[in-house]
């Protein structure tokens, strides 16, 4: 006769592979490795989720992402190529499906707002802790919209303070201006003391946002709309 031990663990063993089988497949876009690597071994570690792969571009993920099972993508917003927004626009045209939690250092109004319009289901900030990464995860699977609540404060601060009148924010003002100088990349990061990636993604939207193409064009535009 089976002892109850034996028909007992190996009901755990059948009840943990089905779990393991049904956990929710998330993909990670990150071009920092330390901090991927860690949310990937958080993420491998639960019951309830499991890292289905990671690229450190929005292009190589798209190369995955095009056709492989994927239940919730959680990228940074600023990355090497395209970025976070550009990622978004198109995984919302080719898998709608597929739920999609910002996870950036990024806390600026206009840039949480704009991402927001584009239907994503959640905003974190690096800086906020594992567990509130796993509560994010758990209303976004439930269907829920899932924001950290500095951002929360944030959005409800803007909504105060509205800045919708300006085509550029402050931020990106004193950047064209610095632009305007001739100022590099590099140089605009030390004047302001923000980082280069800051800087390429403020660029990137001063770009969108006058709808020029050139530095030649950016210049005009500036001096004619009094920007700078």
């Amino acid at each position: 006769m089976k002892s109850f031990s034996n028909i007992s663990s190996k009901f755990i063993r059948k009840f943990s592979g089905t779990r393991k089988m049904n956990r929710t497949k998330v993909y990670l876009v990150d071009d920092h490795a330390i901090l991927m690597d860690g949310v990937k071994s958080l993420l491998n570690a639960t019951d309830e989720y499991e890292v289905a792969g990671t690229a450190s571009t929005a292009e190589d993920a798209l190369k995955y992402l095009q056709n492989e099972p994927v239940d919730i993508l959680i990228s940074d917003y600023s990355l090497p190529g395209m970025d976070g927004l550009g990622l978004v626009k198109v995984m919302q045209r080719i898998r709608p499906e597929v739920k999609i939690l910002i996870m950036s250092m990024h806390d600026e109004g206009h840039l949480v707002k704009e991402i927001l319009k584009e239907g994503i289901k959640g905003y974190l900030l690096k800086k906020d802790s594992q567990k509130e990464l796993i509560a994010a995860l758990d209303q976004i699977r439930a269907g829920r919209t899932y924001l950290s609540n500095e951002i929360n404060t944030l959005l409800i601060q803007n909504l105060q303070n509205p800045d919708e009148g300006k085509l550029l924010t402050e931020r990106e003002r004193e950047i064209l201006k610095l632009i305007a100088k001739e100022y590099t990349n590099k140089d605009i990061a030390e004047e302001l003391f923000i980082s280069e990636r800051t800087v390429e993604t403020h660029r990137k939207n001063i770009f969108r946002k006058t709808k020029t193409n050139s530095l030649v064009g950016l210049i005009k535009f500036a001096y004619a709309n009094n920007l700078v």
